[in-house]
């Protein structure tokens, strides 16, 4: 049987001289440990073991292992995995470390009517002193990004949300899908702004709203392909996401699932049914208190959905000034921009309360403000004093 460490160790040390071997008291030549360590046999043998000994915990510790983006830390270009969305929990941060220039609110216009809407939601942004950047994704025929002297009326309300709010213009082909409900068709085009890959991170807000205070602290959430908040009022009953806050990574993978889930999806499946199918399960969930609060909140009598417990007392002042972005959701009462009846106004508005023994008409007057307030934004931001209809 040949020696452990081999012909080439054993040719080498053969050749020693008598004079050693005499030294040695034996013409036996014995290795020293040091000798046998180094032997190209031993190493081999060890750098086998050690690299079965390696295979054998990484597969038994697989799900162990760190994932590309954890080891990156923080967001890296491709979207983290599912498993990888931590709780939506704001991290401290120093405003002026942050690079604004990598995130932006968008919104998505389809016609006319919606345009002065967009407007005004930058608007508010803009006298709100908001960080990020603000991006429009508007019908491509509606005017060219560049134009300088704008003719038309919705041309001249680009220009302004260029120019005086500081808004880019992004040109789209609105994405519209016939289908059981007309009012939704071109809802889809809400969806592209999982294609603005320009920027880290988008928040994109529907119009039919008012911005109460600016959200930047959400650009800086833990990373998620996307994060948004419950349908509250159908909750718990309904677990359902609310698409009218959506805060997005855009990536061409997440932007490739969504046109295929677009391309299968039934007649009455829109936006909000389509962000379901892909995240139900898998998003990140913002709080609904403070960043997505209905109007028809004010009228309700039981606000347990909202207040998220039965032990807190609906205060309708603090629940407004603790709001940071308010949905005009009243159903039957039209939207604002909608011409609503004095009758209808005095029969679906709030109803005063008795407390302590003294008439509270708090959340009547805070509702009757809200559309009060967009009519006149309305007319001053888009300089027209024509309400629309849808």
């Amino acid at each position: 049987m040949a020696p452990l460490w081999g012909s080439s160790w054993s040719s080498k040390w053969g050749s020693a001289s008598a004079a050693d071997a005499n030294a040695s008291g034996s013409n036996d030549l014995k290795p020293s440990l040091a000798q046998i360590l180094t032997s190209k046999r031993i190493r081999y043998t060890a750098s086998a073991l050690a690299t079965v000994g390696f295979f054998f915990l990484l597969f038994h510790n697989y799900d162990r292992l760190p994932t590309l983006a954890t080891m990156r830390g923080g967001y890296s270009a491709a979207a983290p995995s599912n498993a990888d969305c931590l709780p939506a929990v704001v991290p401290v941060f120093d405003d002026a470390s942050v690079d604004w220039s990598q995130y932006a609110y968008t919104q998505y216009v389809t016609n006319k009517e919606y345009l002065c809407n967009s407007v005004m939601i930058f608007e508010s942004l803009h006298r709100l002193k908001a960080k990020a950047d603000r991006v429009m994704m508007y019908p491509e025929n509606m005017m060219d990004p560049a134009e300088t002297n704008p003719q038309s009326h919705e041309a001249k309300l680009l220009v302004k949300a260029r120019d005086q709010y500081g808004v880019k213009l992004v040109p789209v082909s609105v994405q519209r899908r016939s289908g059981g409900d007309a009012t939704w068709a071109e809802s889809f085009t809400k969806l592209l702004a999982f294609n603005q890959t320009q920027y880290r991170r988008v928040l994109n807000v529907d119009s039919d709203a008012t911005i109460l205070q600016p959200m930047d602290e959400l650009f800086i959430m833990p990373p998620c392909p996307v994060a948004m908040p419950r349908a509250y009022w159908l909750f718990p009953k309904d677990k359902i996401l609310s698409s009218q806050l959506m805060l997005v990574q855009p990536s061409e993978v997440e932007f490739d699932r969504i046109m295929k889930q677009m391309e299968s999806s039934g007649r009455n499946d829109y936006d909000m049914e389509i962000v379901n199918q892909l995240y139900a399960d898998s998003a990140m969930i913002l709080p609904h208190r403070p960043y997505d609060l209905l109007t028809g909140e004010f009228r309700g009598d039981n606000h347990q959905n909202y207040l998220g417990t039965d032990r807190e007392e609906f205060d309708p002042v603090a629940i407004f000034n603790e709001a940071k972005y308010l949905h005009f959701s009243d159903w039957p009462v039209p939207k604002p921009w909608i011409t609503m009846s004095e009758g209808m106004r005095k029969d679906k508005q709030p109803k005063c309360e008795n407390k302590n023994g003294q008439e509270d008409c708090t959340a009547r007057e805070l509702w009757n403000g809200f559309y009060t307030d967009f009519t006149q934004r309305r007319t001053k931001v888009c300089d027209t004093a024509a309400r629309t209809r849808r």
